[in-house]
């Protein structure tokens, strides 16, 4: 949360906005959000994909349904 915070704190600075937006990417890769798979179960990564290009297309055209 401390990444986030600094991010928000630095709008107008650009290199501090730079450092604060590697902090959270930082972050981001040590809780396994981004970076390289962590699991293996064989299963396809439909991450970072338009939920209607994917196999949950239907299911998610139904959602608010």
């Amino acid at each position: 949360m401390s990444a986030k915070r600094a991010v928000r704190d630095a709008k107008g600075d650009p290199d501090a906005m730079a450092k604060a937006r590697h902090l959270v990417d930082d972050a981001k890769v040590a809780l396994g959000e981004r970076g390289a798979l962590w699991w293996e179960d064989g299963a396809p990564d439909y991450n970072r994909h338009m939920a209607k290009n994917t196999p949950y297309a239907e299911w998610f055209a139904n959602l608010g349904k």
